[in-house]
């Protein structure tokens, strides 16, 4: 308390001197932008976020830099707009930064504000002009399609012949889009006539992108700013502005409605974090982490391009009524675009909970599979009140296993982004005796132990995890320390997320000084890193994730997730470990690793997938598109047939291409739904390999 006491006589004093000289009143600079309003919160970002901050990172020169290269980055990434000259001149602002905060003189939204509506004006123009000319489907050359590979144009010149071939792609992949959806129609339309409804689409599609640029505020380049200067700390630090803070539960909850996925803005691209279970979005199966949404369409209704939308305005896009149709423009962890319907509906909550069934090995033996989609509890209400949780969850599915007979249990925290620490030390201690989980180090160097402090166990037979890299925060938490602890064989991809921080919500409103001063507007709010996981180890989840024991072939080994591939991201560190009592039984996992890996060569389910894989890390890797037209064909054409080829061997992949693959379960009970959902599981390479291993757990026991 002495701490933030401090903090905010230093910040009056600050705002008392930097009020100086200025008027009383709050001037309304341009476009009616609330200026004073502007350099208070630059201010009060300054001085609060680095005491605040887990990092010791400061508002120096060298944070400058690094927030001029995020902000230069939303302003234009697909480098579409700005000519070299522009960034050049921008980046004179660049060291001045961090005084400019301290000063209350930020120039540099405005000045980006100006130079890139002028430049969006110009290109609008040259795109019209482009559209008029008699544009060759077939002529050859490449369209770079990853911006980090491209320079900004030198001059005009230039920047025209890069939209001319933004423009061909855009016509090429329209005309194949109409093209497939007449292909089973008895009466099809010219290539001429296509190529005309093409065009047209595109012109519309265009100038309705052009004229939402140009509905851009100056305030809406400042709050971009604001969050630049705030991901320099970290990537899960943001400056949420007003609009933002109202759909607060879109942004850091992400129960879209309609849809159910987690959203976020990156560089310009509206990216998708994670699927909700149990929503439309996962009982569709199509759309995954990391894919890229680009346009957004109703069922009969015109893509609309979200490519430089903010995230509130692509959310009002994919809402809609439960049971109408959107269709969401995608472009896959491969660099495939691929164009995917979702029949908008609620959250079905029975798929969100904890759940379990039964498998059987070759042997007959009985294994027991328990999913927990997240580390749920309704803070709201007690267990007594009917409120739920993961843990009271998690436990009764375990009864209901070993009423069953099993032996040995496959844990899937696969896909599970975090939740309830509380449930995360909780659920771990279901599988050891007791002792220490988890370290907790705040902002202030404090360490605080999470312990599981009831003796016994739930379940003390055979047990195997299975993570992705979609598996983060306490999944990591209790996936780490059950390897830690001997007690589980861990199996998934080469390492998990790696996001072990926590953040808190910092209401600018509730931080201001000198209530007698002028009440400013919303002034938005912080999203700010706090603290940081440590394993009983000592070493961090934040960063490395949890490398697993064994690492299986996966479709998504080349696609860069996790914190690991995040800008600013915090380090991997460690601190002391603290006293716990390993299992007595140590396993001997070089021999089950070596016998698993032996049986993953020569099963045909992972054989696919290592050979899709392969064949994705190259798609992925050629980053250069053929402005061919049989070319970009064909390039579908490939996607589709390695979709089949993977659904054939794996359950959850074999959706209806329509997407509402609902109709035809309407009328099924509880149970048929739940014997449906265990075909799919027993389908799944990973979970039957899981099964082996649980097995050479369980005779090695013997």
């Amino acid at each position: 308390m002495k701490f933030y006491r401090l903090l905010s006589i230093c910040v009056v004093c600050l705002f008392v001197a930097f009020l100086a000289g200025s008027p009383v009143f709050a001037d309304q600079g341009q476009a009616g932008v609330d200026e004073k309003r502007n350099r208070f919160i630059g201010l009060m970002i300054s001085r609060q976020l680095p005491a605040m901050h887990f990092s010791e990172k400061v508002v120096d020169d060298a944070l400058a830099i690094d927030a001029f290269d995020l902000y230069i980055k939303q302003l234009d990434y697909q480098k579409r707009f700005l000519l070299k000259s522009d960034v050049e001149q921008l980046r004179s602002f660049a060291d001045h930064i961090d005084d400019n905060l301290y000063r209350g003189t930020i120039s540099l939204p405005g000045t980006g504000f100006d130079i890139l509506n002028e430049r969006i004006g110009q290109v609008e123009k040259i795109a019209e002009d482009i559209l008029k000319e008699d544009l060759d489907p077939k002529e050859g050359g490449d369209y770079q399609t990853d911006p980090d590979k491209l320079d900004y144009p030198e001059d005009l010149e230039q920047l025209r012949e890069r939209w001319r071939h933004i423009l061909r792609v855009q016509l090429n992949n329209q005309f194949l889009d109409l093209e497939e959806e007449q292909k089973d129609e008895k009466e099809k339309k010219s290539d001429k006539e296509l190529w005309q409804e093409s065009r047209e689409k595109i012109a519309k599609r265009n100038s309705n992108f052009f004229h939402r640029l140009h509905q851009e505020t100056l305030q809406d380049h400042y709050d971009r700013f604001f969050n630049a200067v705030t991901r320099a700390f970290d990537p899960h630090t943001n400056y949420i502005a007003p609009a933002s803070k109202k759909q607060f539960d879109i942004n850091m909850r992400g129960s879209l409605e309609g849809i159910g996925a987690l959203l976020r803005e990156e560089d310009g691209f509206i990216k998708v974090v994670r699927i909700i279970p149990g929503s439309a979005s996962a009982r569709q199966g199509r759309l995954s982490a990391e894919d890229i949404i680009l346009a957004v369409a109703e069922e009969d209704g015109e893509p609309v391009d979200v490519t430089d939308m903010r995230l509130r305005d692509a959310v009002q896009l994919i809402r809609g009524p439960k049971g109408s149709e959107v269709r969401l423009t995608v472009k896959k962890h491969d660099g495939v675009k691929e164009v995917i319907p979702i029949v908008r509906d609620v959250v079905q909550i029975e798929e969100t909970f904890v759940k379990s069934g039964i498998i059987e090995d070759g042997n007959k033996k009985k294994l027991g599979y328990l999913v927990i989609p997240s580390f749920y509890r309704d803070f709201s209400r007690n267990g007594a009140q009917g409120g739920r949780n993961s843990s009271d969850d998690t436990r009764k599915e375990l009864k209901k296993l070993k009423e069953q007979g099993i032996s040995g249990i496959i844990l899937d925290l696969r896909n599970n982004g975090g939740g309830a620490l509380v449930d995360a030390v909780e659920i771990t201690g279901m599988f050891i005796d007791y002792g220490p989980v988890v370290q907790v180090k705040t902002s202030n160097g404090n360490v605080r132990i999470l312990r599981d402090e009831d003796f016994g166990v739930e379940w003390d037979g055979p047990l195997v995890v299975l993570v992705n890299k979609f598996s983060a925060s306490a999944s990591e938490i209790v996936a780490g320390a059950l390897q830690d602890y001997g007690r589980a064989v861990i199996m998934g991809g080469a390492h998990t997320h790696g996001k072990g921080t926590v953040q808190t919500i910092v209401d600018l409103n509730e931080n201001i000084p000198l209530l007698h001063i002028k009440k400013y507007d919303d002034l938005g709010a912080l999203k700010v890193m706090i603290q940081k996981f440590y394993r009983v180890t000592g070493g961090s989840t934040q960063y490395k994730g949890v490398e697993p024991d064994i690492v299986l072939p996966s479709l998504l080994a080349h696609v860069e997730s996790g914190e690991r591939y995040l800008e600013h991201s915090l380090p991997w560190d460690s601190i002391e470990s603290v006293e716990y009592e390993k299992v007595t039984s140590k396993l001997p996992l070089d021999t089950i690793r070596e016998n698993s890996l032996k049986r993953v060569e020569d099963d045909e389910g992972f054989i696919i997938i290592r050979q899709e894989m392969e064949k994705a890390a190259k798609r992925a890797e050629d980053t250069l598109l053929s402005m061919n037209i049989d070319d970009m064909r064909a390039k579908r054409e490939e996607a589709r047939l390695a979709r089949e080829r993977i659904g054939e061997h794996y359950g959850k992949y074999r959706k209806d291409e329509s997407g509402d693959d609902d109709d035809d379960n309407a009328d099924l009970t509880s149970e048929q739904r739940h014997e449906e959902w265990l075909e799919d599981v027993r389908e799944d390479p990973y979970v039957l390999e899981a099964g082996r291993v649980a097995i050479d757990i369980l005779n090695w026991q013997k």
